[in-house]
């Protein structure tokens, strides 16, 4: 098998436009990811409010835990990233690294499915009506189903992105909206022969939307000359606990951290419904807005966690610094760019989710502009935090700051909140300078730790570089 070259540090253009050509896939497949999401919800809606109202219900904790359990599994990437830039053979670690990857998807998925069939005593606790309450079980019963191949779909995302192919989850995420869209139509409505499964249908559609993903990655890694070489599906059967433990070990504080930031804005929203319904509406639209910006800083801190990656494995720590450097500026001019739209056009935002002008959504739309405000001056902390934990996510850097994100969260970020949202009378208002307390805590202290990096130790550590195989020849599975 042929040896991989050393990476050779990049100038600042160079690294300016290999961590673009990553990010534009990845971030573009979020964001189609983002619209995935967004048909389940057309298609739902038309049933009724109560259809829609359960499946948000079921939604909000199988995203949870999917999203956890996508952070766990998603330490392949920096593992990849590094396995590669050692310069040594790197077939066998990358298989390797992939096929306890995929174990970990279907274990943790078996595991994930189960706290999502918590959900009725999470209703029954929180005073669901009995009636919905039925229908999101109905719902999470079917559409746990997808969570395995969800999981065992974004290592393989990983993999091909790591592989410089990242341009096959944007085109993959791109056809899955269409069968996603076709499946509800036929499963939720009875077309094209489909049996009329109500709201069930659209938990098949997901399922199909699923399966149809993971055999799309699973076709484009067989047919691509450069992802076939690594024989990621050989041998799956033979377990490598070492490398198995070593992402456990990185991954579980990024689910970590993942739950503790998507908990605060959890939290929030249970916060502002105290204050009423328009400013519970306003401040999920205004949210929305942030949360459809934030993807492309999130595609950026992927690429940053692969970059990054690289160097580490290469022992390079100019090449590490200046691609973390690099992706922490794309990130934070991006979320400049939506910080000025949200201050200077803001109405105009509004309209991908609302009509500012229909007089009945008056008193939502005087509360999301208000929280749009306060959404600007968040972004550039949000975009920072997220590329930041990225770049040290490729140190393989994720212990501290995980206990960084839960600090910064759930110390200044929720105390701030309550203590502004309930006890001054900015209420709503309130509550979103305690959000944005808690991501400029976590920015702040996430940078100084990058900042420390070569000081603390994490450019030069050892890793998983123990367990790369010799440069020698390869056999072709092990």
């Amino acid at each position: 098998m042929q040896q991989a070259a050393p990476l050779s540090t990049p100038g600042w253009g160079q690294e300016i436009r290999a961590t673009l050509a990553l990010t534009g896939p990845l971030a573009a497949a979020n964001l189609l990811q983002m619209l995935t999401y967004a048909v389940d919800v057309i298609f739902i809606a038309r049933l009724g409010e109560e259809q829609l109202a359960a499946s948000a219900l079921a939604v909000s904790l199988f995203g949870l835990v999917l999203w956890a359990l996508t952070g766990l599994t998603g330490a392949v990437a920096p593992l990849i990233a590094e396995a590669i830039g050692t310069g040594a053979p790197s077939v066998r670690p990358v298989r390797r690294s992939v096929r306890m990857a995929l174990w970990l998807a279907v274990l943790s998925g078996i595991v994930g499915m189960g706290l999502c069939l918590l959900l009725d005593p999470v209703m029954e606790i929180s005073g669901q009506q009995a009636g919905i309450r039925s229908l999101a079980n109905e719902y999470n019963n079917v559409i746990v189903f997808s969570m395995v191949p969800m999981l065992l779909a974004a290592v393989l995302r990983n993999f091909v992105s790591a592989l410089g192919r990242p341009i096959f989850a944007t085109a993959i995420t791109g056809l899955g909206i269409f069968v996603n869209a076709l499946a509800n139509y036929a499963f939720i409505f009875g077309n094209l022969g489909a049996p009329a499964m109500g709201l069930s249908g659209a938990a098949v559609a997901t399922i199909l939307t699923s399966l149809f993903t993971l055999g799309a990655y699973v076709a484009a890694i067989r047919h691509d000359l450069r992802l076939h070489r690594y024989r990621v599906f050989g041998r799956w059967w033979a377990p490598d606990w070492q490398r198995f433990r070593l992402i456990l070990l990185i991954g579980t504080p990024i689910g970590l951290t993942i739950t503790a930031e998507a908990g605060i804005f959890g939290a929030a929203a249970f916060l502002m419904g105290r204050f009423g319904a328009a400013e519970l509406a306003g401040h999920t639209v205004a949210l929305q807005l942030a949360a459809l910006a934030f993807q492309v800083p999130f595609g950026v801190g992927q690429a940053a966690a692969i970059r990054v990656g690289y160097f580490y494995g290469a022992r390079d720590p100019v090449g590490v610094k200046r691609a973390g450097w690099v992706a922490i500026a794309i990130g934070t001019g991006f979320m400049s760019l939506t910080a000025l739209a949200m201050v200077l056009v803001p109405e105009l935002l509004l309209t991908i989710y609302v009509d500012p002008s229909d007089p009945a959504n008056a008193a939502l739309v005087v509360f999301a502009l208000q929280y749009l405000v306060l959404a600007a001056i968040f972004q550039l902390a949000d975009g920072v935090q997220a590329v930041a934990a990225g770049a040290l996510r490729g140190l393989q850097d994720t212990r501290v700051p995980m206990w960084i994100a839960i600090f910064s969260y759930w110390v200044p970020g929720i105390g701030t909140a309550i203590g502004l949202g309930f006890f001054t009378p900015l209420e709503g208002t309130g509550v979103w300078i305690g959000l944005a307390t808690g991501l400029f805590f976590a920015a702040l202290l996430l940078i100084v730790r990058w900042l420390r990096r070569e000081r603390l130790g994490l450019t030069m550590r050892g890793g998983d570089v123990t367990v790369t195989p010799p440069p020698r020849p390869e056999p072709l599975l092990s």
